[in-house]
């Protein structure tokens, strides 16, 4: 009974320890997983810096004008009577788009007709007059060459004694007055002339009345000088016009729109960086004509159609200290509109072998930017770069960085100076 009682313990025994044993190395188990996992280092996301050549754009507030923007005005005082054409369509030159009542004007028009005729008929019977005063003068010159005659006769009878002293001075009074009827005729031929000068004169002038009538009657048709898009009316029909008014604006816009201009101010730093990259005016006319022009619209899509330069204003705004540029674009369909705003960007110069990385790598810090970079080791190197352009998403590093080196775009909560990491590489995405 003895044995079997001391054989129990022994068994029992035996399980004990094999259980405690159990515990320790299950406990001394848990213990090495948890260090292990405490020591996993952190995972990040990376892309290595790429170099290579790439193009360095600027950027404008720029303004969309109509290429040709003709006020449309009245010229002569009146009521409106028909507005003839659909506001905010396209009208071709030429085409009607206003009419003033034109009875007060054909009514003036009439006038000076009237008066051209009555003028014309002065002239007519100024020169009747001229013609019968010429005749007159004819017939008293005749009569005055008889007296002379007959005094040339007279004077040598006379000396002779041939003829009474009263018949010689008889003659010569007949003579001064056939004299002096010959300057009156003369004096009335002189003023028949100047009649008709007067009334050719005044033919002249009912001429031009009647020219300037039949423009102002032409004026009451208000036709379109150019093709192009016609803006909303700024009078009604029934209204009364007064160009006179300094306070009256165009009855409406018509602006040509394909091509279509787009104004945009350069800085002065920016014109002189330009003028020393293309010191001559050759130079300069070459390089604008080679710039391509892009227009990046309200919504921030690109206009499909690329821009040529156009005009440069001829000084610098004193005020903004900014020069005045001008582009033009086509405008299939008339898309584009006067008074659009967008963003002019061009390629101004292409940066050979610059180095990229992702906007989202770099972080600021006080005015500095920071860049954590994976070394060969996988341990993090917090470094201080210079940047330069932005190009998309992507950044410019002047300094700080070489080509093939990692940097973190992920992950960056979790990492300090010199800690190990595991590196996990990923695209690089390009805009």
């Amino acid at each position: 009974m003895r044995a079997l009682l001391k054989h129990k313990i022994a068994i029992g025994a035996a399980i004990g320890l094999i259980v405690v044993v159990l515990l320790v190395v299950l406990g001394r188990s848990k213990a090495k997983g948890t260090a292990q996992a405490a020591v996993q280092p952190p995972e990040v996301e990376v892309v290595q810096v790429t170099q290579k050549d790439v193009p360095i754009y600027s950027e404008w507030i720029g303004t969309l004008d109509g290429m040709v923007n003709a006020e449309i005005k009245a010229q002569v005082t009146g009521y409106l009577l028909s507005k003839n054409y659909v506001e905010g369509g396209f009208v071709r030159k030429g085409q009607l788009l206003f009419e003033i009542d034109p009875r007060p004007l054909q009514a003036a028009l009439d006038q000076a007709k009237g008066d051209l005729a009555k003028a014309q008929g002065q002239v007519a019977q100024a020169t009747s007059q001229l013609v019968q005063s010429q005749a007159q003068l004819a017939q008293t010159e005749a009569n005055q060459g008889k007296t002379q005659m007959d005094v040339d006769r007279f004077t040598s009878l006379a000396k002779e004694g041939v003829i009474a002293q009263q018949d010689f001075d008889n003659a010569v009074q007949a003579n001064l007055a056939a004299k002096a009827l010959v300057k009156a005729a003369a004096a009335g031929v002189e003023s028949a002339k100047s009649a008709i000068v007067a009334a050719r004169s005044a033919v002249e002038s009912s001429r031009a009345a009647v020219s300037t009538a039949e423009l102002n009657l032409g004026f009451t048709r208000i036709t379109s000088p150019i093709d192009g898009i016609a803006g909303i009316a700024q009078a009604q029909v029934g209204n009364l016009i007064q160009p006179v008014n300094p306070n009256s604006g165009p009855l409406a816009t018509v602006s040509s729109l394909d091509p279509i201009k787009v104004y945009f101010t350069l800085s002065e730093q920016e014109y002189l960086k330009f003028t020393k990259l293309n010191p001559t005016q050759l130079q300069r006319d070459a390089a604008n004509q080679k710039l391509q022009l892009n227009l990046v619209l309200a919504d921030g899509t690109i206009y499909p159609h690329e821009g040529k330069f156009f005009v440069a204003d001829r000084g610098v705004d004193e005020k903004t200290g900014s020069i005045r540029l001008g582009g033009i674009f086509p405008n299939p369909g008339n898309l584009l509109r006067p008074g659009q705003y967008g963003k002019v960007r061009s390629v101004t110069r292409i940066q050979v072998g610059a180095l990229l990385v992702p906007q989202r790598a770099v972080t600021e810090l006080q005015g500095s930017y920071q860049i954590a970079v994976v070394g060969p080791d996988n341990k993090i190197d917090i470094r201080t770069v210079k940047l330069g352009e932005r190009v998309g998403s992507m950044s410019i590093v002047d300094e700080g960085l070489k080509p093939g080196e990692s940097v973190v775009v992920e992950g960056m909560q979790r990492i300090k100076p010199g800690l190990a990491v595991n590196p996990k590489p990923i695209p690089s995405t390009e805009d």
